[in-house]
């Protein structure tokens, strides 16, 4: 294996990471892989700083594998709302409830019977095995393989499977000795603290001594990823019904948001709007009624939308129409999935809190009840 040599190496970085590492909570839990499993779940594409109000109340509305087991899927993702990527709470679900139906309730120290669990992969896998058991099993994430890349000096493309495979066998390398928790821990550290993905602080980094890439001066350029195609722009119109003080809301493994309440909503074609108002009006009053009649709600749609919001996910740009209606009700039967009049709360919270609502509903709700507007969000109301 070229690059720095792998004894020193590690003894440098778990030197550094005793000194320099943050007191984060489920470091204080690396006895109980249940909670060492839902950081690891929150912390896939998201930070820290982000992760840590929604780890503590995620563990104290369900402080053990099984209160998460026995919970609904509505209560799952009501705990988890706002975090985004509403598929890792389904699948973190799914996964607590078969360790309780195959194993007891306890996390399997078997590496096989623990990929074998939904929602959990080579990485989760590792850092379980690794941290909790005490297991040499490797872990790849963005900052680790941001680390290598740059230590060993890999110039292939990120993607590519030769480049995946070489991290995957230098990971493992490195993790055998002692403390393999502890060393994942410290590659996971270093990239999210020193070696970062812009300014790299590589005066203080402890293998700057053997990083290829410093000597090299290509530490900016690793690792190799191919530019991203930009989110694809698409433009939906949403409808609030209401009736008194609740609002129709629905849910749909097929919406945009599978597994969480929305709004009723349906695409507006951009050919369907044209420069006369009046048509671009009409294209998007019937939108607006093909959203309710999808969602089988009836109700008085008021005759101009109130505003719009652009929100931005990671594969869509989305620009949301905004109208109103009143004295709504549900009737037939809905191609949804279900649909509720839910009563609406504070910070655009529905049912008392008590199911699972994405970013994008709220923004919605803030538009038309307010307040709840996030820094940066576009809001634009009708004057």
């Amino acid at each position: 294996m070229s690059g720095p040599d792998i004894e020193p190496l590690r003894a440098a970085l778990l030197g550094w990471y005793d000194r320099a590492k943050r007191p984060l909570p489920w470091r204080e839990r690396a006895d109980d892989a249940y909670a060492v499993w839902v950081s690891e779940v929150m912390l896939q594409q998201t930070r820290v700083d982000t992760v840590l109000p929604y780890y503590d109340r995620f563990l104290q509305r369900f402080p053990s594998l099984g209160a998460l087991a026995a919970a609904t899927e509505d209560e799952v993702l009501a705990a988890w709302s706002g975090l985004g990527y509403y598929r890792r709470a389904r699948m973190l679900h799914q996964g607590v409830r078969e360790v309780v139906a195959r194993y007891g309730g306890a996390v399997p120290r078997d590496p096989e019977q623990r990929l074998s669990l939904p929602g959990v992969g080579r990485y989760t896998a590792g850092a379980l095995g690794s941290v909790c058991f005490g297991l040499e099993e490797p872990i790849v994430d963005g900052n680790v393989a941001r680390i290598l890349t740059r230590l060993f000096g890999v110039t292939t493309p990120l993607p590519e499977r030769v480049t995946q495979a070489r991290l995957w066998e230098l990971a493992q390398r490195l993790v055998v000795g002692e403390r393999p928790g502890d060393f994942n821990q410290s590659m996971m550290e270093l990239g999210a603290l020193v070696c970062t993905v812009k300014n790299p602080r590589c005066d203080e980094c402890p293998a700057r001594g053997v990083c290829v890439a410093r000597e090299q001066g290509i530490v900016h350029e690793l690792p190799l990823i191919p530019r991203k195609a930009p989110p694809r722009q698409a433009t939906l119109v949403a409808v609030v019904a209401t009736r008194g003080a609740e609002v129709a809301v629905l849910r749909g493994d097929q919406a945009l948001f599978g597994g969480l309440f929305g709004l009723p909503m349906a695409p507006l074609d951009q050919d369907d709007l044209g420069a006369d108002p009046g048509e671009d009006l009409e294209a998007k009053l019937a939108a607006a009624r093909t959203a309710l009649a999808t969602a089988g709600v009836a109700a008085r749609l008021e005759p101009e939308p109130v505003g719009e919001i652009q929100h931005v996910l990671s594969h869509r740009r989305l620009r949301v129409v905004a109208f109103t209606a009143t004295h709504a009700r549900i009737i037939g039967e809905p191609v949804a999935s279900s649909t509720r009049l839910l009563a609406l709360g504070p910070d655009q919270e529905l049912g008392g809190g008590s199911v699972g609502v994405a970013k994008l509903t709220k923004k919605i709700l803030a538009l038309t009840h307010g307040p709840l507007p996030a820094q940066g969000d576009l809001f634009r109301k009708r004057r």
